[in-house]
């Protein structure tokens, strides 16, 4: 039997730990450019808390351009965070949940992963909820149909069917809605600043009694992208790589423009325009705002904003990290299109419209624990195994990753405290949980966990058969535990039997 014919009888096999949709990504397996990626990411960042960060800010005292600058450079910052998590995916094709069966165990995984997974179903739930008071306003207009539950089940259908036809359709949908969100939002803005000129008011002297703090507005920035930041290697893991590439730079080149580009620059401008809403008319909630501002079509086109915003969002930032969490937990049940189907059943059981009554908090409390994750998978990766990994066990229950009956100590402890010191403060989250999570960790691996569990990437001296792309080689499953590495030209064919994701 071939190569390739053991490669598409193995990614049909199911086990504790494997599912074809959590396998590593093979290089034949990664469609998306760089264009693409900053599509997406364009998309993810329009999101509704966006409008609310830049309208507490201006509400806080700070100028307009003080808080668009703030914000621009608090998302630099996380997306510069954002491509080392990135490397997981671009280097080994792996899932976040799968990654972090290294440092938390095969089982322990489930943990982490799951709070990360329910978060963002219940993102899907808040989001599809937004985009169906929309809906619900475009309908009312042309058909004087008034009914948001029913245009939430029709848009959390969509949006379903969308993300379980696969990464390449939450692509093209991307690359359709982010250059319409760019130039409808940019509408927006005009339109808002006109209703602030007819009310003399300054946008760009407008200064609130506020006493709001600038680092307070840019660790919250950072905080609410701790979230994507530990799993963007979802993505990441089907963005095209320069094979055999060594250098980091060149390696991720194709997601530099997404993380250090259109996420800063998108989300300082989408928060100005929640400012400029607020500014404009004491409110800094966009639906609401279109509904009281907008008329005829001008409402249609800006409530169509908030359609595609919340769409292209689910897609990539939250349907596919709890469909690939949910998978996780149980691969011999699961797989990918019913995770999808579970995610938006999960997000929706949360009752999203009373958690985003109490949007801020929900935030703080999460990003907190989230945060310490962020800096575990750091020290991980980096500090400890020097982005070697032994990828094989990952997938094997009494391999080196069962650590102590599949839960690694050190991880768990290490996730518990700097997540809950984080959340007590949880103003200063991110800047807690990251560093705090990141210390715990080598620490506790050092002294309690690495002499009873040796690590074979460590224990080979960091050799470079634990690396792949970097080696223009991907991780390729051959079926009961086995996996090779191979170059692009050996495993050719052998993509066949993963179309979904």
């Amino acid at each position: 039997m071939t190569v390739v014919d053991r490669v598409r009888d193995a990614e049909h096999e199911r086990s504790a730990l494997v599912e074809e949709s959590i396998l590593p990504t093979l290089q034949g397996q990664r469609p998306i450019g760089m264009l693409g990626y900053a599509w997406i990411w364009v998309g993810i960042a329009v999101i509704i808390a966006t409008y609310s960060l830049g309208a507490a800010g201006v509400g806080g005292g700070v100028p307009l351009s003080t808080v668009i600058i703030t914000i621009a450079l608090a998302n630099l910052a996380i997306g510069a965070f954002m491509m080392l998590t990135a490397d997981i995916g671009t280097e080994h094709g792996l899932t976040f949940a799968v990654y972090l069966r290294a440092p938390f165990g095969v089982h322990g995984t489930h943990l982490p992963a799951m709070s990360r997974g329910v978060v963002a179903a219940m993102w899907f739930g808040i989001q599809t909820y937004l985009g169906a008071l929309a809906l619900n306003g475009i309908g009312q207009y042309f058909l004087g149909f008034d009914s948001w539950v029913v245009w939430y089940i029709v848009f959390a259908l969509v949006q379903i069917i969308n993300t379980a036809s696969g990464i390449k359709s939450v692509e093209r949908l991307a690359s359709l809605a982010a250059p319409a969100i760019i130039g409808i939002s940019i509408w927006m803005y005009f339109t808002l600043e006109g209703v602030a000129e007819t009310q003399g008011i300054n946008i760009w002297t407008f200064q609130a009694t506020g006493e709001m703090s600038l680092l307070v507005l840019f660790i919250a920035n950072m905080s609410f992208w701790s979230t994507m930041a530990i799993d963007v290697p979802n993505l990441t893991r089907f963005v095209k790589v320069p094979s055999g590439e060594r250098a980091f730079f060149k390696r991720n080149r194709n997601v530099f423009l997404a993380q250090l580009l259109a996420l800063p620059v998108t989300q300082a401008f989408i928060a100005g325009l929640g400012a400029v809403s607020f500014i404009a008319t004491g409110n800094w909630n966009p639906i609401e705002v279109i509904q009281g501002e907008g008329q005829g079509l001008s409402l249609v086109l800006l409530l169509a904003l908030v359609v595609l915003a919340q769409w292209s969002t689910n897609n990539s930032a939250n349907l596919i990290p709890s469909a690939l969490t949910f998978i996780n937990l149980a691969p011999r049940v699961i797989n990918y299109r019913m995770s999808v189907v579970l995610a938006g059943i999960v997000g929706t059981l949360c009752f999203p419209w009373q958690i985003l009554n109490n949007l801020f908090v929900f935030l703080g409390y999460y990003g907190a624990f989230l945060s310490a994750i962020g800096g575990i998978m750091v020290a991980d990766y980096y500090l400890l195994r020097k982005r070697r990994i032994n990828v094989p066990d990952l997938f094997k229950l009494d391999g080196q990753f069962r650590y102590a009956g599949g839960f690694n100590p050190a991880g768990l402890i290490a996730w518990i405290v700097a997540g809950g010191i984080a959340a007590y403060f949880s103003q200063y989250a991110f800047v807690i949980g990251f560093p705090l999570g990141l210390v715990l960790y080598v620490v506790l691996m050092k002294v309690l966990v690495l002499h009873a569990h040796p690590q074979q990437e460590i224990e080979s001296g960091y050799s470079d058969e634990y690396l792949a792309s970097s080696e223009g080689k991907s991780w390729v499953y051959l079926g009961q535990g086995q996996f090779e590495r191979l170059t692009e030209a050996e495993a050719q064919g052998s993509a066949v039997g993963r179309e979904d994701l």
